[in-house]
C-alpha cells in the first residue's frame, strides 16, 4: 500500500501532522497508532472525563509494561544497587497523552524556545513559535494579541464559582503571601498564581485526537487510520526510508511511503531509530544490529521535569463537589527561584483538591512542585534488545545537576508555611512530604478491592482527629516529616533523591540542532541525519524540554513542521 506520509504513532504530534498534511488532496497520509481509536461519538468515557485519574491510571490507555528508573544511576560505582523500577504512564491510545493527560494547556516561557535557537535550532525562537501556539487553539476566555480563536484545541479557564473550597483557600492564602493574582498563564509571561489553562470544552477533554480528527477529517478520502497497529520495523532501500513493517490486529502487513514520520514519543521514537541501526554505534553493535548511520545522540539526553509533592489532609468543606466541576486543579503557581543561575518563572507549583479516583484521594490536597527549567540533562533511552517488543531500558537521572535538588528543597521551605495561613487551616490539616511511590500506583490501580478497601480507609480518616492521626502517619506518610524536610537538609536530600519522579513530559531524545552539533538527530525540521525519507516529530526533538506541560509544545511543533512540509 503506497502512501505520501506514514506517520507512527497517533499521539498529540501524530494527529495534529494528519490533520495538516491531509488538507492538501493529493497528500495521502496514513496513522499507525498501537492503541484504541477514539472516534467521534465514541469516544471511552474515561477519555472525555475533566478529572484525569480514571484515564492515565487505566492500563487499557497505557504501555503497561514499560518501567523507569528515575534516581541517579552511580556510573563511578558498578556495585551500586540499580535504582528501583518504577511504572511510567505513557499513553497507547489515539491522541496519545492529550488522550490521559491533566489537560494542561501551558506554553511555556518565551526564554525556553530562544533558547531552542540557541542550542542550534534555528527558526525556532518565541517569535516564530508564537503563531503556532495561537494556531492549534480556540481559546474560550481571552481575545487578545497573545491567543488564536479558530485552532482546533478550546482552551479555558474553570472559573472560580466552581473551585472546591481549597482551591479559594490557596487563593487567599498566595495573596495573603504576596503573590501576584494573573488572569491568564499564556499572556504576558511574569510571577503569580493563575488559574490553571486547559484542553477542555464543556466539561469534557478535548484531545488532540478528538480536535484534529474530528468527523470531517475522517471523511477525507486521503486519511486512513490504522489503529490497533504496531510498527515492528522501517524499511530501508539503501540510506532511504521507503515504509513500514507492522502487525495491524495481529496480522504482518506491510506500507510503503515516500516519506515516514516517528511520532511515538521520547521513549519509543529513539527505539525505532536504533532498531534500524541509527544509533550509538557502541549500543547497536553489542546488541548485532549493523550500523546503518552512527548517531550518537539518539537515546541521550533524556529529559523531564522532577516533581514532588507537599500534600495535606483536606476537610470535607474543602473537597471538590462535581455537581459543577469534576477538574481538580484550579490553581497554578510559577516563581522565580533566584538560584543556580535560572532563568525567571523556573519553579512551578499545581495545586491539586484531590488525588486520586478513590475516597481516599478526595481526602488529599497537594502542591505538586515541579523545576520547570530543569538544568539535568543526563537521561538515557537505549534497547535492551532488538526486538520490537521489548521496552527499551529508561533511566531519567532526574536529580543528575545539583541545582535541581536544591530549588525543590527550597520550594518545600517556601510552600509549607502556607499550610499555616488561616484560610487553609481551615480546609487542610496534618500537612505531610508527598511521594508518588509504587504503593500510591497500587492503591491507585482502578479495581473492586482498591474501591472497597479505600472506602473503609477514608470512613476512618473523617472520624476522631486523633485516629486520623495515627492512620496520616502510619499508613499515608512515608518515612519522612514536613518539619524534618524543612529544617534537616541531609533529610531534605533524602526525601527528594526518593520521592522525585518525573511527570510524563519525557523530551529531547532526538534533539533537533546545528549541522556541527555531534549529538543532534534531526535538523530544524525534524529530518534525522544520515538518511532520507525519515523525520521524527514528538517531544524527542525539543533541543530542552520546555517550562511548561508538553503537550500544546508538542503540538505547536507538529504544527509548525507541517507547515514547513507544505510549503516545501
Amino acid at each position: 500500500m503506497e502512501f505520501d506520509y506514514i506517520i507512527v504513532g497517533g499521539g498529540s504530534a501524530g494527529c495534529t501532522l494528519a490533520n495538516r498534511l491531509t488538507a492538501r488532496e493529493n497528500n495521502r497520509v496514513l496513522v499507525c497508532e498501537a492503541g484504541e481509536d477514539t472516534p467521534p461519538g465514541n469516544v471511552p468515557s474515561e477519555v472525555l472525563d475533566s478529572y484525569s485519574g480514571t484515564a492515565y491510571l487505566n492500563d487499557r490507555f497505557i504501555w503497561s509494561g514499560l518501567k523507569v528508573t528515575t534516581e541517579v544511576i552511580p556510573h563511578n560505582d558498578p556495585d551500586a544497587p540499580k535504582p528501583p523500577l518504577r511504572k511510567y504512564e505513557q499513553a497507547r491510545i489515539l491522541g496519545g497523552g492529550s488522550s490521559i493527560n491533566g489537560q494542561m494547556a501551558n506554553r511555556g516561557a518565551p526564554t525556553d524556545y530562544n533558547d531552542w535557537e540557541a542550542r542550534g535550532a534555528s527558526g525556532w525562537n518565541w517569535d516564530k513559535v508564537l503563531p503556532y501556539f495561537k494556531k492549534l487553539e480556540t481559546d474560550l476566555d481571552i481575545d487578545d494579541e497573545w491567543h488564536g480563536q479558530d485552532g482546533p484545541i478550546p482552551v479555558r479557564r474553570v472559573p472560580k464559582e466552581h473551585w472546591s473550597g481549597h482551591s479559594k483557600a490557596l487563593a487567599e492564602a498566595f495573596d495573603r503571601a504576596g503573590y501576584k493574582y494573573l488572569p491568564d498563564q499564556n499572556g504576558f509571561f511574569e510571577d503569580g498564581y493563575f488559574p490553571v489553562t486547559i484542553s477542555n470544552a464543556d466539561e469534557q477533554r478535548v484531545s488532540a485526537s478528538i480536535g484534529y480528527l474530528n468527523a470531517e477529517v475522517r471523511k477525507r478520502p486521503n486519511l486512513r487510520i490504522s489503529t490497533h497497529t504496531s510498527v515492528t520495523e522501517l524499511l530501508f532501500e539503501g540510506q532511504r526510508c521507503v515504509g513500514v513493517k507492522a502487525l495491524v490486529d495481529g496480522k504482518e502487513t506491510e506500507f510503503r511511503g515516500r516519506e515516514v514520520i516517528l511520532s511515538s514519543g521520547a521513549i519509543h521514537s529513539p527505539a525505532h531509530l536504533m532498531r534500524a541501526g541509527i544509533g550509538p554505534v557502541g549500543q547497536l553493535t553489542d546488541l548485532g544490529i549493523p550500523v546503518r548511520h552512527a548517531l550518537e545522540g539518539v537515546g541521550q539526553r533524556l529529559m523531564d521535569h522532577p516533581s514532588v509533592a507537599i500534600a495535606a489532609f483536606l476537610k470535607r468543606q474543602g473537597r471538590v463537589k462535581n455537581e459543577l466541576s469534576r477538574r481538580h486543579m484550579h490553581i497554578g503557581m510559577r516563581y522565580t527561584s533566584g538560584m543556580g543561575g535560572a532563568p525567571n518563572g523556573d519553579m512551578f507549583v499545581v495545586c491539586t483538591s484531590k488525588n486520586s479516583w478513590h475516597k481516599v484521594g478526595e481526602q488529599i490536597a497537594a502542591f505538586v512542585i515541579f523545576v520547570n527549567k530543569t538544568f539535568s540533562e543526563t537521561g538515557e533511552v537505549k534497547l535492551k534488545s532488538s526486538h520490537w517488543a521489548d521496552e527499551p531500558e529508561v533511566d531519567f537521572n532526574l536529580l543528575s545537576d545539583r541545582r535541581d535538588l536544591e530549588r525543590i528543597a527550597d520550594a518545600i521551605v517556601r510552600l509549607a508555611p502556607l499550610y499555616a495561613d488561616p484560610s487553609m487551616q481551615k480546609v487542610t490539616s496534618h500537612p505531610f512530604p508527598a511521594a508518588y511511590s509504587d504503593k500510591v500506583r497500587q492503591v491507585g490501580a482502578i479495581n473492586a478491592k482498591n474501591k472497597f478497601l479505600t472506602g473503609i480507609m477514608a470512613g476512618l480518616l473523617d472520624g476522631p482527629e486523633f485516629l486520623r492521626r495515627y492512620l496520616v502517619e502510619n499508613f499515608i506518610m512515608e518515612d519522612f516529616t514536613l518539619e524534618g524536610v524543612c529544617n534537616d537538609e541531609d533529610e531534605a536530600e533524602a526525601f527528594i533523591r526518593k520521592a522525585a519522579v518525573g511527570v510524563w513530559h519525557a523530551s529531547c531524545t532526538c534533539r533537533m540542532g546545528a549541522d556541527d552539533d555531534p549529538m543532534a538527530v534531526t535538523d530544524n525540521q525534524g529530518r534525522v541525519r544520515g538518511v532520507t525519507g525519515l523525520r521524527v516529530v514528538d517531544a524527542s526533538i525539543f533541543p530542552v524540554v520546555p517550562s511548561a506541560n508538553t503537550n500544546f509544545p508538542t503540538i505547536m511543533t507538529a504544527e509548525k513542521i507541517a507547515d514547513t512540509i507544505l510549503s516545501g
